[in-house]
């Protein structure tokens, strides 16, 4: 069975939204390869539409860049969407209706890991109905200090507890913290 891995990059203060004011400060090679390793070891990607949206225009313009951007354009990609029709990013399906179910059929499939950035919705929707195996939260020891209550990693939602699985401790101050789910 595949399993579902999260990765969130997160400040101090639970900003997940503002990369372009910190993440930047603290991706060192070490960051650089642990990134690339978790693509590697991953065979799609699932997200939500306004992941799909911001992904695809960005991971798009960069094809050809490099093997990195390579690998996320060609990767198959699912997007949990009620509004999207006509995908237009490489290898994109669209999931909606029963999500959960379609998912659990996902992760019972041959194949890697299935990735998804970012904490929103369809991360909440994989934790309620048990099908999230990894959280990896990658804490940048920056306060951002800017961000909106709909950008913050806390918000209202069910009391899920988890296991330390690993840490990764880079250099530049970034620690990326595994987490399985507590059973």
């Amino acid at each position: 069975m595949r399993k579902i891995v999260n990765a969130t990059y997160l400040t101090l203060d639970g900003d997940m939204s503002n990369m372009a004011d910190w993440h930047f400060d603290y991706f060192g090679e070490e960051a650089m390869k642990a990134a690339t390793d978790q693509l590697a070891a991953t065979d799609a990607l699932i997200m939500g539409r306004k992941t799909y949206d911001g992904f695809s225009e960005a991971w798009s313009s960069r094809a050809g860049a490099d093997d990195f951007a390579d690998r996320m354009n060609s990767i198959k990609k699912y997007v949990v969407s009620s509004t999207l029709t006509d995908p237009t990013w490489n290898n994109t399906t669209v999931i909606n209706g029963d999500v959960a179910a379609k998912v659990r059929e996902l992760k019972e499939q041959e194949g890697a890991n299935i990735l998804q950035y970012g904490y929103g919705s369809v991360s909440r929707l994989l934790v309620e109905n048990g099908l999230l195996d990894e959280l990896r939260v990658w804490l940048h020891p920056v306060i951002s200090g800017k961000a909106t209550q709909e950008e913050l990693f806390y918000r209202d939602s069910p009391q899920t507890k988890f296991e330390l699985a690993g840490t990764d401790v880079h250099s530049t101050g970034l620690i990326i913290l595994s987490y399985t789910p507590k059973n």
